[in-house]
């Protein structure tokens, strides 16, 4: 499975005209797309940051489903007041306690790994930190996506609400850190989100 983000550093008064526009207008157009799995879109209100992200079947799928995208994201991107940054990524792992339910958070991580040590990176996420992960408060799911090309990953970890994922920061930041240090992997950037949009239909993968 594959995946496709925009990033938009969006005008805080331009959000939710944006996710309006991502949720009637993008996802019923992209679904209609051969192997598209579904969107989901992540929004911080402090900061500005919007992502949106369509899963897919095949790496052909999502490059096929590229010139139809462009003109929407364009649009979503005109609609919130900036640019968009695109990146595409490899979905490594999966995993879904139980479904999101309305109010559900993110807590999303992105590190930059070494090529050599991508596997064992892989190896930690899937066997030691998700398990840890899944004894946390309010736990929903976790996703690592991977970027071969850039060497970035980002691992997005779902709670039921901004309470659970707020108890729960100290005890993330604990393991994020030990996590790091086993898999080899230089932490980037840590942002917590609202889970506006949650239609991704991606299957369990660990």
């Amino acid at each position: 499975m594959y995946a496709r983000s925009t990033t938009v550093q969006a005008h805080l008064d331009s959000i939710d005209n944006g996710i309006a526009f991502i949720r009637d207008d993008v996802m019923p157009a992209l679904m209609d797309m051969p192997g598209c799995s579904g969107l989901s879109m992540l929004v911080n209100r402090e900061s500005g940051r919007c992502i949106a992200t369509s899963a897919w079947d095949s790496m052909e799928s999502m490059r096929a489903s590229e010139d139809m995208a462009r003109p929407m994201r364009e649009r979503a991107a005109e609609i919130m007041g900036n640019r968009a940054q695109v990146d595409e990524w490899e979905i490594a792992v999966l995993h879904r306690d139980h479904p999101s339910n309305q109010g559900a958070c993110v807590r999303a991580t992105w590190v930059r790994f070494d090529t050599d040590a991508l596997d064992r990176a892989i190896d930690v996420y899937r066997m030691a930190m998700l398990p840890a992960m899944q004894e946390l408060e309010g736990f929903c799911s976790a996703s690592l996506m991977i970027d071969r090309e850039s060497n970035i990953a980002v691992s997005s970890v779902t709670y039921d609400d901004s309470a659970a994922m707020e108890r729960t920061r100290d005890e993330a930041d604990s393991l994020r850190l030990s996590g790091a240090r086993e898999a080899g992997v230089e932490v980037l950037d840590v942002c917590e989100f609202e889970l506006v949009l949650a239609h991704l239909h991606v299957p369990e993968m660990v």
